[in-house]
């Protein structure tokens, strides 16, 4: 990231709609810097104006007041199709022919350059293998979507998106339908892409917990908020992460880096360690147990004991618990 720059800037904007006549404000007075080198999450509650920001950085949107800047020029002077073909963008439920091949969605990504016949060039055609390529896609790529999986899909809809060759790549909750292990692939090959190709990458997420491990910038949104931006790191140990769980039924618990209830008591007598007495709280917890009349003990090997029994596992524990109350 030794090369880092601001590749878009908001500046003082003011963003909403017309409804009947009259402006419904959204985002007031927002500035931002979006920059190269980096993967930044956009993360905030639903109805927060995620969406509408989006449109503004995709120029889909005029802002009321204040300025985006693009490079050195500002956004909305840009035309159409240079517009595409410095900004990308991967929706969250795209639209594409179930028949159409790896290659030939990757080659859509080259519409801004060719002529009116659509005609791949050369150089188009460097661009796609080079995309295929970056995203390991290129044994796929006379694979048909249809028979793709979804994180597979979503790969190569990130190879469209570099193969555009833009200089900013925004991505709207890209992991949204995947299972763990092609959320964490995808964000991680989005940070390879920033880092290694110098794009200013930004991702709109709710996984907060992936986010953490992959970002390098966040931009956090709440209700009546200003954005709110900077390292995760930065973020976590200034409290500031608590804006996404408004009331107390939530936390972000710092030492273990995740969302969780509050409800859970701390006041139950548990002896062992740290992390055995930690999980085993949970799961009485969630058992409905919520006070104890003897102390609970977690030997070295895991084993349970609780009033002079000792059992092999927290089902075992639970069950003991019950019974002793009935």
């Amino acid at each position: 990231m030794a090369n880092q720059h601001i590749t878009l800037e908001g500046i003082g904007l003011s963003l909403g709609y017309s409804q009947l006549g009259k402006r419904k404000e959204l985002l007031h007075d927002l500035s931002f810097q979006l920059y190269s080198g980096e993967l930044t999450c956009l993360l905030g509650p639903n109805g927060v104006g995620k969406s509408t920001l989006i449109k503004a950085i995709l120029g889909n949107l005029k802002p009321w007041e204040g300025k985006l800047i693009l490079g050195e020029q500002e956004l909305q002077t840009f035309p159409l199709e240079e517009r595409a073909k410095r900004i990308a963008v991967v929706l969250s439920e795209p639209s594409y022919p179930s028949n159409l091949t790896v290659g030939q969605l990757v080659a859509l990504g080259r519409t801004p350059y060719t002529n009116w016949g659509g005609e791949l060039s050369k150089e188009d055609r460097k661009w796609v293998e080079q995309a295929l390529s970056d995203t390991r896609l290129g044994e796929m790529q006379d694979e048909r979507l249809g028979e793709l999986s979804d994180g597979q899909r979503q790969k190569a809809m990130i190879a469209r998106a570099l193969a555009q060759d833009g200089s900013v790549i925004v991505l709207d909750e890209p992991t949204a339908h995947l299972d763990l292990v092609n959320r964490f692939e995808i964000m991680t090959l989005l940070r390879e892409i920033s880092h290694i190709k110098q794009k200013a990458v930004l991702v709109v997420t709710h996984d907060l917990d992936i986010a953490l491990e992959t970002a390098d910038r966040f931009w956090l949104m709440n209700c009546g908020n200003p954005l709110y931006m900077g390292r995760p790191e930065d973020i976590l140990l200034s409290g500031k992460i608590q804006d996404l769980f408004p009331g107390e039924k939530y936390r972000f618990e710092l030492e273990r880096g995740k969302v969780e209830l509050r409800q859970v008591p701390d006041n139950l007598p548990i002896k062992g360690p740290a992390v055995g007495v930690y999980w085993v709280k949970k799961a009485l917890y969630k058992a409905g147990i919520k006070e104890l009349s003897e102390e609970i003990v977690i030997e070295p090997d895991f084993r349970l004991t609780y009033k002079e029994k000792t059992v092999a596992s927290i089902e075992e524990l639970i069950q003991l618990i019950q019974a002793a109350k009935n």
